[in-house]
């Protein structure tokens, strides 16, 4: 049941940052970041299990980090690129890594 729920939210969140960056990018920037966010999590599958470890591991990895980069520019994750800065690169980065150790402490140490 624990897996279901990180896919679900794993989902969620990969939309809500796919309708953030279509509604925020201006056409130029908008086919690149869309062909990045699109291609993400095969290639982050893809990584995790080339390095020996599983696709669970790389789905909590990814939904950590769309729900952190979510929370960090306020949902709407162009501001990351447009206004971001390295203050809320950090932000999002320590918010993805506490949301990964608390998802991974969650789902292996019931």
């Amino acid at each position: 049941m624990t897996v279901l729920v990180i896919w679900v939210l794993g989902a969620v969140g990969w939309g809500a940052v796919l309708a953030g960056l279509l509604r925020g990018l201006p056409r130029p920037a908008r086919g690149p970041a869309l062909f990045a966010h699109v291609a993400t999590p095969a290639g982050i599958v893809l990584l995790f299990s080339l390095i020996g470890f599983g696709s669970l591991h790389a789905s909590i990895a990814l939904t950590a980090e769309w729900w952190a980069l979510l929370a960090v520019t306020g949902l709407r994750p162009e501001r990351l690129v447009a206004t971001g800065g390295p203050g809320r690169l950090a932000a999002w980065a320590a918010g993805a890594a506490a949301a990964t150790c608390a998802a991974h402490w969650f789902v292996f140490h019931p």
